[in-house]
């Protein structure tokens, strides 16, 4: 099982580093290409202000931040997938109070084999835990030399150990989804503020008072802001579905484990 979480905590290493530049790259062909197209501007030219109701071209107008910020969404949507799928799949199948009720049937008639197929149709992280802390079962029934003592604890530390190395693969890039519900909302706050200092330096170089281009500045400000929040939302709504979930699937693997321990504290008295 330590080999099979290596593996996949490296595959998920390598989706992290593959994910963040390619969205990055994405952000600013959409920014240049699609939104920083001539059509959205007055005369044709991304340098004039952008035309009547045309949105592309406000965002456009909100400055370098922008891509920036795009950047940080389609990270947030992307991983946000990922771990949806992976948890989905660590669940494994049927319900895991089901399953956790049926391992105790099993080990009340002591019949370990027949659990640990059960295990391997379960297909998912508690399945693993599981089957793990089964295979130390029938070791530990076969020493003569430790006290029944010692075994709970040894069965006890096998939980312990399954438990964590199946916990990472689970958390994996999550970190990543708590980081920018934080920077997201400081960059967007950082582009608001750029955007503020154009807008103002633009109407002290112009000599006169133009409401138009000042509301146009402050518009393409806020643009950073808006965008921002948004994807701080979405990054914190998703961190937080995923942690009780897996909080959740920690919890049933933690009763599994307490239910073979006390199985075997039952029946070998």
């Amino acid at each position: 099982m330590e080999n099979k979480n290596q593996k996949s905590k490296g595959l998920g290493s390598i989706f992290s580093a593959i994910v963040i530049p390619a969205a990055l790259i994405v952000s600013f062909i959409i920014y240049y290409k699609v939104l920083g197209n001539g059509s959205h501007f007055q005369g044709g030219n991304p340098e004039n202000n952008p035309l009547p109701g045309d949105y592309f071209g406000v965002v456009y107008k909100g400055g370098f931040i922008v891509p920036v910020l795009m950047s940080l969404l389609l990270i947030v949507i992307t991983f946000s997938i990922e771990r949806f799928f992976t948890i989905s799949k660590a669940k494994g199948k049927g319900s895991a109070v089901a399953f956790v009720r049926n391992i105790r049937a099993l080990l009340q008639t002591n019949n370990i084999n027949e659990a640990m197929a059960e295990c391997e149709k379960q297909k998912g992280s508690i399945g693993n835990v599981v089957n793990s802390v089964l295979i130390k079962y029938k070791q530990v029934e076969t020493e003569t030399e430790m006290s029944k003592d010692q075994k709970l604890v040894a069965l006890q530390k096998e939980v312990e150990e399954s438990t964590a190395l199946e916990l990472p693969a689970l958390e994996q890039n999550l970190g990543v989804l708590a980081t920018i519900s934080s920077v997201a909302t400081l960059m967007g706050l950082l582009g608001t503020v750029l955007g503020m200092i154009r807008a103002f330096a633009a109407l002290a170089n112009a000599g006169s008072p133009d409401s138009v281009a000042l509301a146009n500045g402050i518009s393409e400000a806020l643009i950073n802001t808006a965008l921002g929040i948004g994807t701080a939302a979405l990054a914190i709504i998703a961190y937080n579905f995923f942690t009780t979930r897996i909080d959740k699937l920690t919890y049933s693997i933690d009763e599994a484990g307490f239910t073979i321990v006390q199985s075997y504290g039952a029946n070998h008295k």
